[in-house]
């Protein structure tokens, strides 16, 4: 590697939640202003937001909350996301809401992030929102979590203090089958230990915030995935001079798992027909292969019927076709369920009717306990079945994030009034 090359080590998308004014949007805040991620006129902004507030020093949380009601009351209501880089790596922050009546913004954030940053107030310790945040992480795979005790500069920077913190959360950890576990001591407000180490926290010797970020396993590259390809439009151009095209019909999607090489062997779903890709092609030039999350058209040497909601995968490693599914759900709609109705779900490009066959528990999201019920009320989680009118193509969510999650739809008023993730 020349001294020009720097490593790219890839995308990763992270998500804050702690308590209530534990200090999430002031820690995206010092991690944006210390990796000189602010622009000027947005850091001259919030200057003139924290003289009119009668602050003394700039507030670095009004970068994330952006809701008027959000800076007025200093909570977070609406999910936010930034956006920067560093030398080596892109990022997306999700900040989300602390609030028990925010569940569903938080559950809602927490899908799509590799890596979560539980924080607690160091004069508070572990708290019921705690666990129940670490909880809802572990629910929708977020394979990373990192918790970080901050405002350590309001115990005068204790070491007993964060100690035992830290061996009060292993032990939650253990209970619910927490595996990676990271632990931070760090002050938001001063910076100790966010970009900069600082001279406070001389007794941790640890990595800082942004070390741990930049060492973080990116998405996609921890283990071994099944090539997945939902089909969402078949591109065939009609009024064209150009003879090659008259017979042109690709593929248009996205690369949801896994890869594919020009010259693999393929399967088409559901007709269960078999081909060979050959060509990849982006922008109008041919790729020899597509990795995930990579949007492309594929052409195939054979001439199969394919629309969208259809799938393309390995010809050795198919996805589940079932015509029903377990699957734990988070609840968005102020609407109640009702097992008696009838909802769409879509699932990567396709759409099938639902009905609920039966409602396994409901999940008490403050004691972890498993409770019956008949209905989901907004923000409720909830183990069910569900009955689909035709098959979808499925992993399971542990397997892929992508292939094992859906959303379920009103369709009388066409709003996503559910959210799930396939677990048997």
């Amino acid at each position: 590697m020349s001294a020009h090359q720097v490593e790219d080590r890839g995308l990763l998308r992270f998500l804050t939640c702690g308590s209530v004014d534990d200090g999430k949007s002031t820690l995206i805040g010092r991690l944006l202003f210390d990796t000189k991620a602010i622009l000027a006129d947005t850091l001259t902004a919030i200057e003139r937001t924290s003289n009119k507030r009668g602050l003394t020093a700039v507030d670095l949380s009004l970068l994330t909350d952006g809701l008027q009601a959000e800076r007025e009351q200093g909570i977070t209501i609406d999910v936010a996301y930034r956006y920067f880089s560093t030398g080596t790596r892109k990022y997306i922050i999700a900040d989300a809401p602390g609030h028990e009546q925010y569940t569903r913004n938080m559950f809602t954030a927490a899908s799509t992030a590799n890596l979560a940053i539980i924080l607690i107030d160091a004069r508070k310790g572990v708290l019921t929102q705690t666990r129940r945040h670490s909880y809802l992480a572990k629910l929708v795979g977020i394979p990373h979590l990192l918790v970080a005790v901050n405002k350590m500069d309001l115990v005068d920077y204790d070491q007993a203090t964060y100690n035992q913190i830290v061996a009060d959360y292993k032990a939650f950890a253990e209970q619910i089958g927490l595996a990676d576990v990271r632990f931070i001591p760090l002050s938001a407000l001063n910076g100790d230990m966010i970009v900069d180490r600082g001279e406070r926290l001389d007794w941790y010797d640890g990595p800082t915030l942004i070390d741990i970020l930049e060492s973080a396993p990116a998405a996609h590259t921890e283990q071994a995935e099944s090539f997945r390809f939902p089909v969402q439009y078949v591109c065939r151009p009609q009024a064209s001079d150009n003879p090659e095209l008259h017979d042109y019909r690709g593929f248009m999607g996205r690369v949801e798992a896994g890869e594919i090489k020009v010259g693999d062997s393929v399967t088409v779903l559901p007709n269960g027909l078999t081909t060979k890709v050959k060509d990849i092609q982006l922008y109008g030039a041919s790729l020899d292969k597509a990795i995930h999350e990579q949007s492309v058209t594929l052409l195939l040497e054979d001439e199969i019927d394919i629309s969208r909601g259809d799938m393309i995968v390995n010809s050795d490693e198919l996805p589940a076709q079932t015509k029903q599914i377990d699957a734990v759900v988070c609840w968005l709609s102020e609407t109640p369920l009702s097992p008696a109705r009838t909802y769409w779900l879509r699932h990567t490009t396709r759409e099938v009717k639902a009905k609920v066959a039966v409602i396994a528990h409901r999940v008490d999201i403050n004691s972890l306990e498993n409770e019956p019920a008949n209905t989901l009320a907004m923000n409720d989680i909830a183990r069910l079945s569900l009955k689909l009118a035709q098959p979808i193509f499925a992993d399971n969510y542990e397997t892929s994030r992508a292939t094992g999650a859906f959303i379920i739809i009103d369709e009388s008023t066409n709003n996503t009034v559910g959210a799930g993730m396939i677990v048997g």
